[in-house]
């Protein structure tokens, strides 16, 4: 069994995979993961990513689980060739979606599209090298924007009618975002599309929900992307290590 440790901004998100199968999902609000104190297995092998500092306190919860404990960094090997001029910048969530999508569908030029606090853009060639993206705000990010910059606008919440046109201030606001997001995500599609003939689509994140309306037979909602990607990760260094020994 690995469990697939993915520490965020805000939460601390937990996985169990038997082999390539997601068996429990969990996750607390912060970063001390007070949660493993009631984990009621041990692990063969973890993988933590985190895009925050790692308490003293959090890793001694890490040591204790057992079996091999391994920190995803830029110099963690991966089943994908990384491409990314600074891959000590990289986003850990954005390779691990990558090399989540390579997994299932190897040999295919791949579009990765993660809908979370930023939405982001990334591509994998058919010769398995991921070659970078784009970032641009994401949902709530537009949302609240429009509410900073704007004073005779009000906060909208991204619940509600989502009409192609508005019929009023609320609902052209939500709609102006929502709606633009999702014609965003088809001007990427359709430009990749247009080099990459088979290009395969995968949309990720917390409002995937909300796009997933641009999906195609070419196109996959996958809202565990990056916890497979790291869990493939994981299981591509316990065979890089098995492999190196006499």
């Amino acid at each position: 069994m690995n469990l697939i440790i993915d520490i965020g901004n805000t939460l601390s998100k937990c996985y169990l995979f038997d082999g390539e199968t997601l068996m429990r999902t969990f996750h607390e609000e912060g970063h001390e993961l007070m949660l493993l104190d009631s984990l009621d297995i041990r692990p063969e092998a973890t993988i933590v990513a985190s895009v925050v500092d790692i308490s003293p306190e959090a890793r001694c919860r890490l040591e204790h689980l057992g079996g091999r404990l391994m920190y995803f960094t830029s110099l963690t090997p991966t089943p994908l060739t990384n491409r990314y001029h600074t891959p000590a910048t990289l986003g850990a969530d954005r390779l691990a979606a990558a090399v989540g999508a390579w997994t299932q569908r190897p040999g295919q030029p791949l579009l990765i599209i993660d809908a979370g606090s930023c939405i982001t853009f990334d591509f994998v060639n058919p010769e398995g090298e991921y070659i970078g993206g784009n970032i641009a705000p994401g949902m709530h990010a537009r949302l609240k924007a429009i509410d900073d910059y704007f004073p005779r606008l009000p906060l909208v919440d991204a619940e509600g009618d989502i009409p192609e046109l508005g019929y009023d201030t609320p609902t052209a606001i939500r709609a102006g975002v929502i709606q633009g997001m999702r014609h965003e995500i088809e001007g990427y599609i359709s430009h990749f599309r247009k080099k990459y003939p088979t290009l395969l689509v995968f949309l990720t994140g917390g409002d995937v929900n909300r796009l997933a309306k641009t999906q195609t037979s070419r196109t996959f909602a996958d809202e565990f992307l990056v916890a497979r990607g790291l869990n493939a990760i994981l299981e591509h260094s316990l065979a890089l290590a098995q492999a190196s020994l006499p």
